[in-house]
């Protein structure tokens, strides 16, 4: 008599592939630096396009006396007062001093277009730099401290500068090159939004 054959082992079921969880926008909402930012989800806006003419008159302000200043040497070498210095030392720091500054010049265009800042939902972004791009995120939480400041050559150009200070240190920031409207705006939004967040703690 034939005997039945044995039945297969079952075999197990293959667990689910996991499902890839989107990052946040911002993985330390502390350490006050966004980490994989989508620009494209933000809002940017810029600073005004002012601020290149402010910039290119400081920085050229500022190269003229760097330049001035290591130029001193040549001028003492060329009226014998030192005689013994190196011509490519009494050349070469006038020369470097005005090299570097007309390239810090010629960036300052992409340096501004670079700048941005963005309202969100529950924190204030800065954004700035090129090549090292830094964003920083503040918390409305946070916010402590907001001031808006300007100079002679900025109130000639109609421009503020919010300053916004926070309960640490790493979150703080800066804003140059804001409209005189816009900055009281920023002032009076920021401050009403931080105190909103506090009172609901």
């Amino acid at each position: 008599m034939d005997q039945p054959a044995p039945e297969a082992p079952p075999t197990p079921e293959t667990p689910p592939t996991p499902q890839a969880v989107e990052p946040p926008a911002w993985s330390d909402p502390d350490a006050g630096t966004a980490r994989g930012l989508d620009d494209s989800r933000v809002d940017w806006r810029p600073v005004s396009p002012k601020l290149v003419p402010l910039r290119l008159i400081t920085g050229g302000i500022s190269t003229l006396v760097w330049t001035a200043i290591l130029a001193i040497p040549l001028i003492l070498k060329l009226a014998g007062v030192w005689p013994g210095l190196w011509d490519w030392t009494a050349w070469g720091l006038p020369a470097a001093s005005l090299l570097f500054g007309i390239v810090e010049l010629c960036i300052v265009p992409r340096q501004v277009r670079a700048m941005g800042y963005a309202e969100r939902e529950d924190d204030f972004l800065i954004k700035r730099g090129i090549l090292f791009r830094e964003v920083v995120a503040i918390p409305y939480g946070r916010l402590q401290y907001l001031d808006v400041s300007d100079g002679p050559l900025q109130r000639g150009f109609g421009l503020r500068t919010l300053k916004i200070s926070t309960a640490a240190s790493d979150t703080s920031g800066e804003l140059t090159g804001v409209p005189q409207d816009e900055a009281e705006r920023l002032r009076e939004q920021l401050t009403a939004r931080g105190q909103a967040r506090l009172a609901g703690l």
